[in-house]
C-alpha cells in the first residue's frame, strides 16, 4: 500500500497550503511532523500567492492501495 505524508499549512494571507511527502518512514511520530512543519515554517521558502506559510494546521497520513487488473 502507497503512504503519502500531507502537512497543511495556513499562509499569512489566510490560505491552506499542503506540502506532499511520498513513502514517509515508518512509525513517523507526532512529535517528529511537529518539529517538521516547524522547519517548513522556519525556512521561509514555502507558500502560495505571495505569503509564505505561517502556522501549522494539520497533519495526515494517507494509504493509497492499488490492484492491478492487466499489466503490460
Amino acid at each position: 500500500m502507497d503512504q503519502t505524508l500531507e502537512l497543511i499549512f495556513k499562509t499569512a494571507g489566510g490560505k491552506r497550503m499542503t506540502l506532499t511527502v511520498d513513502a514517509p518512514k515508518e512509525g513517523i511520530t507526532e512529535a517528529e511532523v511537529r518539529q517538521a512543519m516547524q522547519e517548513v515554517i522556519g525556512s521561509g521558502v514555502f507558500g502560495t500567492d505571495g505569503y509564505p506559510v505561517d502556522s501549522a494546521e494539520a497533519a495526515r497520513i494517507v494509504s493509497r492501495g492499488v490492484t492491478d487488473i492487466i499489466t503490460a
